[in-house]
């Protein structure tokens, strides 16, 4: 391996750490269309990404609203059921909606974060009620 090579990837290797240094542990739950109106932008559909990867804000990270297109790294790190959790994926979530206010209830209240259904099904499997999750802002 070149030197330059070993240097990117120990930068890598660094950036990977660090990143996950600043992580925090939190729940997840799921819930279903209807999504709109949201309580941060109320009907208007270009609020969601086009990969349909997006959340609503529990109380823990709702932050009075600052929250409202705040990104996220998500990632399932485990649940009640054995090998729910896809551990090789992380995805990002825009915030979209105050859970306690969604049109659509969530499967488990209470929780750091609600995902929609595209963002859940990215990051586990079989649907659970609710997953444990590793979070960072981006």
């Amino acid at each position: 391996m070149s030197k330059s090579n070993a240097l990117q990837l120990l930068a890598l290797l660094f950036l990977h750490l660090s990143s996950l240094c600043h992580a925090e542990v939190g729940t997840a739950a799921t819930y279903t269309p209807p999504y709109t109106p949201t309580k941060c932008f109320g009907a208007d559909q270009s609020q969601f990404p086009s990969n349909n990867l997006f959340a609503a804000a529990g109380d823990g990270i709702w932050d009075n609203g600052a929250s409202c297109g705040r990104q996220y790294l998500v990632r399932c790190i485990s649940a009640a059921k054995p090998n729910t959790c896809k551990l090789d994926e992380t995805i990002q979530v825009k915030i979209v909606d105050y859970a306690p206010t969604a049109i659509s209830k969530p499967t488990a209240s209470g929780t750091t974060m609600v995902l929609s259904a595209t963002a859940l099904d990215a990051i586990a499997v079989a649907s659970p009620a609710s997953i444990n999750i590793e979070f960072q802002q981006i």
